[in-house]
């Protein structure tokens, strides 16, 4: 199973690079696998390459749901002896 996670571009570099937000945290990526991304758009990443575009309603949405994700296990963590 393999995991790619939704985040922002927020910066254009050479090389086919790129900076991205990932919940606060910026990465650098190839973006070689998507052309014609432009800075604001979200992009699905997989260990380290944009893979392709997604809406930002929908990168909203699964960024949300993580962040519930996220929430619950840190309240299981607390309750559990």
């Amino acid at each position: 199973m393999c995991l790619a996670i939704p985040a922002k571009l927020v910066e254009l570099l050479a090389n086919e690079q790129a900076i991205v937000n990932l919940g606060g945290i910026r990465k650098e990526i190839s973006i070689a696998l998507v052309p014609g991304v432009a800075v604001g758009d979200y992009v699905i990443v997989h260990v380290g390459h944009a893979i392709g575009r997604i809406d930002p309603e929908e990168a909203e949405r699964t960024l949300a749901l993580f962040g519930e994700m996220a929430e619950f296990d840190a309240q299981q963590a607390e309750l559990a002896p």
